[in-house]
């Protein structure tokens, strides 16, 4: 039995919290969570925690950002009500993923398509470019005019604001005309002011055909001129804000298990354990999958292919990876991915490695082209199985022979409606950390 500990459960996994207390050996923190009927949320902490260390668990999976305001309003609780020490045990982390962005070739987030993108005949555009030049473009060719002209624009611009209009009807104030601000205009810069207040003269000279052009050229409304829609729209990076949030809200500690980014513990001032979901995988593959050693370790992804071959390193299985090229025009054709098998599955278990499956569509699509290559059977291994939208038949639909997940987010629901579905428990990992962290 752990002393001097309160352990308080959010509402997303109550199983969970079951599970972690009963390994310490403690009940439940008794703590009212609830909302009102304007949908606000409310937290009372209904014992004492003054001078005890605390441990929140909320999971990032179902409502996420009602559960994410509770944990903040319970961990400020905590912290109103002098306890020592405020931990927030959060088996699947909400917004890990907003830190990876995708990012196209020139640097700049993907966007949304423009109103208009087969328009070709626009000249001009109002997207985001640095300062320094691409390679592939061109240098800017500046000022049309240069710097002269702008000069002179912004002196007839001041004598306009500060000169009448009947100002030069005077002989005494005609010879003042020409100055601004004590500096006497060119010749030239007061002739064209005289010309802008002067009514215009119908002449067949070339002065007329000069004027009309300057003043058809710096007219404010040039017809030709039509910027194109579809600003590139940069996107915030919410991760780093829900780090700043659980920090100034008063936790202390944040424990989860396999961040989608690992440098996302980089946002934090304040310690973070990251746990790891390989071990349990790997204990999977050795008394669960036979013959493993002949099975193929599969990592769907490139970004995956560090996790899946430290599992097949240690049990010294092969390993192979799926290459997945995006060429997207719009964030909404990040799923229309060419995928390509870098390895042979042929005739071999095929064991898929994956951190985490929201819409399943990657591994899905993975085990459609291990069938396709001639893996015998296909396995997916996750750490965090949210499993939302249509996910599960999805699943149910494809050549998957088995999905492992573990407990990380409520499975109870997603068991009934898919029979491939196979559950691991992680409660006896936090309850242990919890344990030690505390002592």
């Amino acid at each position: 039995m752990v002393r001097n500990i309160v352990v308080l459960g959010g509402s997303s996994h109550p199983q969970l919290n079951e599970i972690i207390c009963d390994h310490l050996g403690i009940s439940l923190g008794n703590a009212l969570l609830s909302k009102f009927s304007v949908g606000e949320t409310r937290v009372e902490i209904q014992e004492s925690v003054r001078g005890k260390d605390v441990y929140i668990i909320q999971s990032g999976g179902g409502k996420v950002n009602d559960h994410l305001m509770e944990l903040l309003i319970a961990i400020s609780a905590c912290k109103t009500a002098s306890a020592a020490k405020v931990t927030a045990v959060l088996p699947l982390f909400p917004y890990s993923r907003q830190s990876d962005i995708p990012y196209n070739k020139t640097g700049a987030p993907l966007a949304k398509a423009p109103i208009n993108p087969n328009k070709s005949d626009v000249p001009y555009s109002f997207e985001s470019k640095p300062q320094t030049p691409h390679p592939d473009h061109p240098h800017s060719m500046g000022l049309t005019n240069g710097m002269d002209g702008l000069n002179r624009s912004f002196a007839k611009a001041q004598l306009e604001e500060s000169v009448p209009s009947n100002y030069n009807n005077t002989p005494q104030n005609a010879r003042f005309a020409n100055y601004v601000n004590g500096q006497q205009l060119k010749r030239s810069d007061t002739m064209e002011l005289k010309r802008c207040h002067s009514p215009r003269l119908v002449s067949n000279g070339p002065s007329s055909q000069d004027d009309s052009t300057s003043t058809s050229s710096t007219s404010p409304k040039d017809a030709s001129f039509h910027p194109r829609p579809g600003y590139k729209q940069w996107v915030a990076q919410a991760g780093t804000l829900v780090a700043d949030l659980l920090t100034c809200a008063g936790a202390d500690h944040i424990i989860t298990m396999d961040l989608h980014d690992p440098q996302y513990q980089g946002f934090f001032d304040i310690p973070v354990d990251n746990l790891y979901g390989r071990p349990l995988l790997r204990r999977y593959i050795q008394y669960k999958i036979p013959d493993y050693q002949n099975a193929v370790v599969v990592s769907p992804d490139a970004g995956g292919a560090k996790r899946a071959t430290a599992i097949a390193d240690g049990l010294g299985m092969p390993f192979a990876l799926i290459h997945k090229e995006r060429r997207p025009t719009k964030i909404t054709d990040r799923q229309n991915a060419t995928m390509m098998l870098v390895g042979n599955v042929a005739n071999r278990i095929a064991i898929l490695i994956d951190d985490l499956a929201d819409t399943s569509n990657t591994i899905t699509r993975a085990a459609k082209l291990l069938k396709k290559e001639g893996a015998t059977q296909v396995i997916a291994l996750l750490t965090h199985g949210v499993l939302s939208g249509d996910a599960i038949d999805r699943i149910n639909a494809s050549a998957l022979d088995k999905v492992v997940v573990t407990n990380s987010v409520p499975q109870d629901e997603h068991q009934k409606r898919c029979p491939k579905l196979e559950v691991l428990d992680i409660g006896h990992v936090f309850a242990e950390v919890t344990k030690l962290q505390h002592h």
